[in-house]
């Protein structure tokens, strides 16, 4: 008897141990990262404008920041040249392969589904994650490696035409940065990185430019109602859906799943190792955090849809976003665009009931509009 309640004894110590010294990591994590914010100064604080005008008028001064802090990129010409590549009967829906060149050195394939018989019909601009997968890229459109469902069938049934391109370092593009096929996967997002940061942009600035390129084409395409255009996509396709939306009016609607990050919270939580250097825009925390991007979306409609123990998206930093973003929508009267959802003991996932308000969202403010 004397031995088991030792044993138990000595478990109880080794778990109070345990949780001591982790917590003990965890403040000195997060006095670290408080030393590091306070010593590089205040970041300032968003508060949206009281009246409609006036909020535009800051609106027009954040995106020219944000512009400059992308970095010196080059012009997008008025419509990207699209070369077919082939064109394909898939049953319900007709698959076009195309690709067009950015510009900036670099070729962009991209597929564009579309519902047969379509005409003048709404569209997704359908922007793919990370996940670390390299190798996959626009082939999301039909796998559930990120998704519940293949989203570009499912999508094409619902009777949007659909769009995706592969970013820089993935799909067809993996292994085509300045170190070739040498260099794949996380080297060959760093030597792009590099390479950007020396000529004067930023490899996200780079992205989120194929993507508006992207959405140059889809708005071109007779079968497209260009004013019914949604944006969505999970994790790194997230955060290039409210860049985009940021960045550029055209899109109606948008929904977002995980990656909505406040940088702040990410610091002091210890997770900025949760995302890659490809998303990092230099000086953008001397001006504001990422409340002030989303809020550029207003007064479209806005879903967010997060899971409350995702790392990379500390809760506290989504409730802040939530709480500055919402007056932006109140200014309009469409306190009802901007939604929110924080799902308890949920990590970083698309679920299926997920998937479902993303599709109830895009029938009633893109397809419905």
């Amino acid at each position: 008897m004397k031995n088991v309640m030792r044993k138990v004894w000595l478990v109880a110590r080794g778990v109070a141990l345990f949780t001591w010294c982790a917590s003990s990591i965890m403040a000195e994590q997060a006095s670290e990262a408080e030393r590091w914010l306070a010593a590089a100064g205040p970041v300032p604080e968003f508060i949206a404008a009281g009246s409609k005008p006036e909020w535009q008028e800051q609106r027009l001064r954040i995106r020219e920041t944000l512009g400059s802090l992308l970095g010196q990129l080059p012009a997008r010409p008025d419509r990207p040249l699209v070369k077919l590549v082939r064109r394909e009967d898939r049953g319900g829906y007709v698959l076009e392969k195309f690709e067009f060149d950015n510009g900036a050195g670099a070729v962009v394939p991209g597929y564009l589904l579309l519902p047969k018989g379509a005409a003048k019909a709404p569209a997704i601009l359908y922007c793919h994650w990370h996940g670390g997968q390299y190798d996959v890229g626009k082939e999301e459109l039909f796998r559930t490696n990120a998704t519940p469902v293949a989203p570009g069938p499912a999508l094409v049934e619902q009777g949007y035409v659909v769009l995706a391109i592969d970013a820089y370092c993935f799909g067809e593009r993996n292994g085509r940065g300045p170190g070739g096929f040498s260099e794949k996967g996380g080297a060959g997002e760093m030597t792009a990185s590099k390479f950007n940061l020396w000529v004067g942009r930023t490899l996200w600035g780079m992205m989120v430019r194929d993507d508006l390129m992207a959405l140059d084409y889809l708005v071109s395409r007779p079968e497209v109602d260009p004013s019914r255009i949604g944006v969505t996509g999970i994790s790194m396709g997230s955060t290039r859906t409210w860049w985009v939306m940021a960045m550029d009016d055209r899109p109606r609607a948008a929904v977002g799943i995980c990656c909505l990050t406040r940088y702040q919270d990410l610091i002091l939580a210890g997770e900025l190792r949760q995302h890659g250097i490809y998303y990092f825009v230099p000086g953008l925390l001397r001006h504001f955090d990422i409340e002030a991007v989303v809020a550029l979306a207003a007064p479209r409609p806005m879903l967010f849809l997060s899971g409350e123990i995702d790392a990379g998206s500390p809760a506290e930093g989504i409730r802040t976003i939530e709480s500055r973003v919402r007056p932006v929508y109140d200014l309009y009267g469409v306190a009802d665009h901007f939604q929110s959802v924080l799902y308890p003991e949920t990590g970083h996932v698309y679920t299926p009931e997920m998937w479902q308000r993303m599709v109830e969202w895009m029938g009633r403010y893109v397809r419905g509009g």
